[in-house]
C-alpha cells in the first residue's frame, strides 16, 4: 500500500518504490497487490508491465481513499477463447444452480460468524437449506436483514454510502472484490459476465458473485477493529489490518491456504464448472 508521494519504478525485475524518506526494493514475483493510494505517485509503464505480467494487480483509489480502478493481465490463461465461449454457453439452469451454491454458503458463513460474535444459537443453517436453485426466494435478502440486525451493538444499517462502519466495510468489500477479480482473470473467465449479477456497467459482475461466500472474513475483521479502535475514519493502521484479509487462513478439506490461493482455488473450480468438468464451485470453509 503506497500513501505517500512516490516514484515507482523498476530494475532487475525488482519494485523500486522511492519516497522523500526512504527507498525500497521489492521482488515483482512476490507481489499480489499494489494499492495507490496517493494523486502524486508517480508509476512507470516498464513496471507495470512487469507487475501485469506477473498477474499482481494494480488498484488505484480515489479522493475518499477507497479502490477505484483495477489493472488487470488480459492474457493471464493460454486457452482463454475456449474458456470464454463455455462461460459464455454456460445454459441458464447451470448458473442458477451454481448462485443457489453460492448463496448457500454466503449465508452458512454468515450463521457461523455471527453466531461466534454473539454466543448464541441461530436459524442460518435452516434459512441456507431454504435456498431454491437461481435463490427464487430471495433467501440472501432475509437472511441479510438477520445479520445485520443482529451484528452491531449498535444500530446499524448497511449501506453502500451509509455512516460508519459502512467506509470499513466498503474499503474490505473493495479489496476482496480486486482480489477476486483477479484470481477469475488468472483462471481465463470474464469478470464482465456474471452468474448472477447481470448490471451492464459492472465491469466485475462475475467477481460481485463469487466474492459473496468470502464476504464475512471482511465483517470479522471489521467487528475486530470496532472493538479495538475509536477512530471512525480510514487511516493508515485501519487499512492496513484490512489489507491483511488477503493473507488469512481458510481451509479446504485436505489443506489450508491464504485467501488469495483459495480464491484461486474457487476460481479455477469454476472454469471447470463451465467446462463440463465439475459439478459445484470450490467453495473452503472461512474457520477451521
Amino acid at each position: 500500500m503506497i500513501e505517500r508521494k512516490s516514484k515507482i519504478t523498476c530494475k532487475n525485475l525488482q519494485l523500486i518504490i522511492k519516497n522523500e524518506t526512504r527507498e525500497g526494493a521489492i521482488p515483482i514475483e512476490d507481489i499480489g497487490f499494489v494499492v495507490i493510494d496517493n494523486p502524486e505517485v508517480y508509476i512507470s509503464i516498464t513496471a507495470m508491465n512487469y507487475l501485469v505480467q506477473n498477474n499482481a494487480s494494480v488498484i488505484i483509489c480515489n479522493a475518499s481513499h477507497l479502490p477505484n480502478g483495477m489493472f488487470l493481465n488480459l492474457n493471464s490463461h493460454h486457452i482463454q477463447q475456449e474458456i470464454f465461449r463455455t462461460q459464455m454457453e454456460a445454459s441458464l439452469p447451470l448458473k442458477k444452480q451454481l448462485w443457489q451454491q453460492t448463496i448457500k454458503e454466503k449465508i452458512t458463513n454468515q450463521g457461523l460468524l455471527l453466531k461466534s460474535i454473539t454466543k448464541q444459537n441461530n436459524s442460518f443453517s435452516f434459512l441456507a437449506s431454504k435456498v431454491l436453485s437461481g435463490d427464487t426466494s430471495n433467501m440472501e435478502a432475509v437472511a441479510a436483514n438477520f445479520y445485520w440486525k443482529s451484528f452491531f451493538e449498535t444500530d446499524f444499517k448497511r449501506e453502500r454510502f451509509g455512516n460508519y462502519p459502512n467506509n470499513f466495510l466498503n474499503y474490505g468489500y473493495a479489496i476482496l472484490r480486486a482480489a477476486t477479480a483477479r484470481a477469475l482473470s488468472g483462471s481465463g473467465l470474464l469478470n464482465t459476465l456474471g452468474i448472477h449479477h447481470k448490471n451492464k456497467y459492472n465491469a466485475f459482475a462475475l467477481a460481485d458473485d463469487i466474492m459473496e461466500p468470502y464476504r464475512p472474513i471482511v465483517d470479522e475483521a471489521v467487528h475486530t477493529i470496532i472493538q479495538h479502535y475509536n477512530e471512525q475514519e480510514l487511516n493508515t493502521e485501519i487499512k492496513s489490518v484490512l489489507l491483511q484479509i488477503l493473507t488469512r487462513t481458510v481451509y479446504f478439506k485436505e489443506e489450508k491456504s491464504p485467501l488469495m490461493v483459495a480464491l484461486q482455488k474457487t476460481a479455477s473450480s469454476l472454469q471447470q464448472c463451465y467446462s463440463g468438468k465439475r459439478k459445484k464451485i470450490k467453495y473452503p470453509k472461512l474457520w477451521n
